[in-house]
């Protein structure tokens, strides 16, 4: 009964729902460049607040009783950089919808290439990040021609393996 209810609601409204099944799977092909001038202030602040805060960042993963002895507000800078990455995350998944494993894959492969430190760490993720959704764009758009792959769908089959990788190698570590 309840299946049939679904069914019902689905077919309905599938306009929307194929809107929402879109926005869950993340799609950069219904971003458009007026969508770009939309959010771009609000990349471009949280990134310039993120780089600003590198070196505390650094200072900051010795501990907060180390940070507090060198002078270092804690709670202003973590409450800032807190709201500047989710001011530009929220933006661009506004645009594209929820795009998995990026933020998982991209910054630890850029840790396992230069090390640890946020001065590099940062900006590294920015550009590789980029990079990655580019390549991973290309088979999204590719593989069910001429329909597109959801983008999203690409990278949790890429970030998905690179995870439990992830996970498991931790797990030998310890």
């Amino acid at each position: 009964m309840l299946t049939a209810i679904q069914a019902f609601v689905l077919q309905r409204n599938s306009d929307v729902v194929r809107q929402v099944y879109s926005w869950i799977l993340g799609r950069l092909s219904s971003a458009t460049w007026g969508d770009v001038r939309l959010i771009l202030p609000y990349v471009v602040v949280s990134s310039v607040v993120l780089l600003l805060h590198r070196r505390l960042l650094d200072v900051m993963r010795v501990g907060d009783d180390e940070a507090l002895a060198l002078g270092i507000n804690v709670r202003r800078v973590r409450l800032i950089v807190v709201l500047a990455a989710t001011l530009g995350t929220a933006s661009v998944v506004a645009v594209t919808g929820l795009i998995g494993f990026v933020g998982i894959i991209v910054p630890h492969a850029v840790r396992l290439l230069v090390g640890a430190s946020n001065r590099v760490v940062l900006p590294m993720s920015m550009m590789l990040g980029a990079a990655f959704l580019v390549a991973a764009d290309i088979p999204s758009r590719v593989l069910a021609s001429p329909a597109e792959t959801p983008i999203g769908v690409v990278t949790a089959f890429i970030g998905a393996p690179f995870f439990l990788l992830l996970l498991r190698t931790r797990d030998v570590s310890r």
